[in-house]
């Protein structure tokens, strides 16, 4: 585990329009329990502290105990709760983390948080593009950067990422898994239940 503090930010903002308007994070899991509530499970067994980000409403009887931040600032996109995940923590590390992600365990998280690197962010990389919501952040030193790119106008990760110091973390199976998201009913129908 990273030494100090780790805050994990669930993403739970966004429109869930290919999913037909209905919160994702409250899919029922694999293990049955809404998808948000798997995601601060496997952060609180990693030691992390969990907060959701975005528009939480909707989670608020899920996981009444779970801090809540509003985009900052709103109507940017995600990079608007980027930028608060990193207010919020601080000099602390941050993973955040796509409320739409089944299979994100405590043991991919743990190995996130205690990856030993002195990047600005750690994230893994596919089809030559970096997964910006299965990604480690060092709030202090990543958050001016982020908060200049939204006010130079940058809304899409991958221009920010271009503009940071970024590690990319080596794919394995567990990470591979891990970074599975369901955007459609199809992806859900389609994944195989134990």
């Amino acid at each position: 585990m990273a030494e100090g503090r780790v805050v994990l930010g669930v993403f739970v903002g966004g429109a869930s329009r290919r999913m037909g308007g209905r919160p994702k994070g409250l899919l029922p899991g694999p293990s049955g329990e809404p998808l948000v509530e798997g995601l601060v499970r496997a952060g609180r067994e990693a030691g992390l502290e969990a907060v959701l980000v975005g528009d939480a409403a909707a989670y608020a009887s899920v996981v009444p105990e779970v801090p809540r931040l509003a985009d900052r600032p709103p109507g940017v996109g995600p990079l608007g709760g980027l930028a608060a995940l990193l207010h919020h923590a601080g000099d602390a590390d941050a993973i955040a983390v796509a409320c739409d992600m089944p299979h994100v365990s405590a043991a991919v998280l743990t190995r996130l948080a205690a990856h030993p690197s002195a990047a600005a962010v750690i994230a893994p990389e596919r089809d030559g593009r970096f997964e910006p919501l299965l990604a480690r952040y060092r709030a202090g030193r990543v958050g001016p950067d982020v908060d200049r790119a939204i006010a130079e106008g940058v809304r899409s990760f991958q221009e920010l990422f271009g503009r940071l110091d970024v590690e990319r973390l080596a794919l394995d199976v567990d990470l591979e898994r891990a970074l599975v998201d369901w955007d459609t009913p199809d992806d859900v129908t389609s994944e195989p239940r134990s």
